[in-house]
């Protein structure tokens, strides 16, 4: 099997390939919840019953053909760095991560598919696509469940589905989610009422990491609240329909913004520029909200040499358990901050910044300039 150097050293398919709308849908994800049969859910079972599951289930797991030579390891041999460097990467969830013994996590070589043993549920079988590509990510993990249910008893009832932990994924349990990039949604205050229209339809919207997190850097994400009642195809079809309608109200915010805001977004992209190329010190928060308007400008054209896959790896790296990886110690919160500014400075040296482009001379219907001091 892959080794963990081996796996975040080379970059997952998702990060560097370019999928349909990628500019603003950075990802989709499909993840399938399922039980075995005779085993009672992770949360209501002892030690001594997960570990007996996962000793059946994870040679099975490994054993699959898209999983060949690709990473499996139990969560009792894994730091807590590295575990939260596999939640970073969107492979596990947090709440797998803060688990150890019975749990383990197999992934395939492309970083593709990861299933989780032991999650809340006895397999969390996830697939990753770039881009707007829900259909593509559920083929996979439907061929991969598909594959694993003809070798283990899952526990299925006629009348309601995959049986679940949690009555919400009970039916399909599918969830199936994307990952947006909206900055001009919300430069231009329209990405309330977004999420509002999208929340009546029966979507959730989440932040960075899913449940309970924040939309840092203008990331959101958008997933079906129910399972139960309709077929994975359907449900596919009419998120895929909302998320082309979200990607067209940022395409027309992006257009609005560059035709009647035009100084205040060189401004915006300029100085995100300068503080990532110069500063000293960048926490999470502020380096990711930064990296967004830059790669708001690189899509937009305002930033030369600069390409969106370099920026979409930056923010990857300079998430804290990367950078103590990478530091092969525990950092404290302000040598994170001084490492984060270090390696942004080192990736940006060859982007050309706004500055090197002719100024607007005028922005008509944008805001006034900023008054002189004399």
């Amino acid at each position: 099997m892959m080794r963990f150097a081996t796996l975040i050293k080379n970059p997952a398919d998702w990060m560097k390939g370019a999928g349909p709308h990628s500019e603003i849908v950075m990802t989709s994800r499909v993840r399938l919840a399922r039980n075995l049969r005779g085993f009672p859910f992770p949360g209501f079972s002892q030690e001594r019953q997960r570990i007996e599951l996962l000793e059946r289930a994870r040679p099975v797991v490994e054993g699959l053909p898209e999983m060949q030579d690709g990473y499996s390891e139990d969560y009792t041999d894994l730091s807590k760095i590295r575990k939260q460097v596999l939640v970073e990467r969107h492979l596990v969830s947090r709440e797998h991560a803060a688990r150890s013994s019975g749990c383990a996590v197999v992934v395939d070589r492309k970083q593709s598919i990861s299933i989780m043993i032991n999650e809340e549920d006895h397999f969390r079988i996830q697939g990753i696509r770039p881009g707007l590509n829900l259909t593509s990510a559920y083929e996979v993990v439907d061929r991969v469940d598909t594959e694993l249910e003809g070798l283990l008893p899952y526990a299925f009832d006629t009348k309601l589905g995959y049986l679940t932990a949690c009555p919400t994924n009970l039916g399909t349990g599918m969830r199936a989610s994307v990952m947006l990039h909206l900055p001009a949604l919300v430069l231009t205050d329209q990405i309330n009422p977004v999420i509002k229209a999208v929340g009546k339809i029966g979507l959730a919207v989440r932040g960075l990491y899913g449940e309970g997190t924040e939309a840092l850097g203008n990331l959101f994400q958008i997933s079906n609240q129910h399972t139960l009642g309709e077929a994975e195809p359907e449900i596919i079809a009419q998120i895929e329909k909302v998320i082309e309608g979200v990607v067209r109200s940022e395409v027309t915010a992006r257009a609005k913004l560059k035709e009647d805001h035009q100084t205040m977004l060189r401004d915006q992209v300029g100085r995100a520029f300068a503080i990532l190329r110069y500063a000293h010190i960048l926490t999470s928060k502020e380096a990711l909200n930064l990296l967004s308007m830059l790669r708001l400008g690189a899509d937009l054209d305002l930033v030369g040499n600069c390409d969106r896959s370099l920026i979409d790896m930056l923010l990857l790296e300079i998430q804290p358990a990367h950078l103590q990886l990478n530091a092969a110690r525990e950092l404290s919160p302000e040598e994170r901050d001084c490492m984060r500014a270090e390696i942004t400075r080192a990736r940006l040296q060859s982007i050309d910044g706004p500055g090197s482009f002719p100024p607007s001379i005028s922005t008509p219907g944008g805001p006034p300039p900023p008054p002189h001091d004399e």
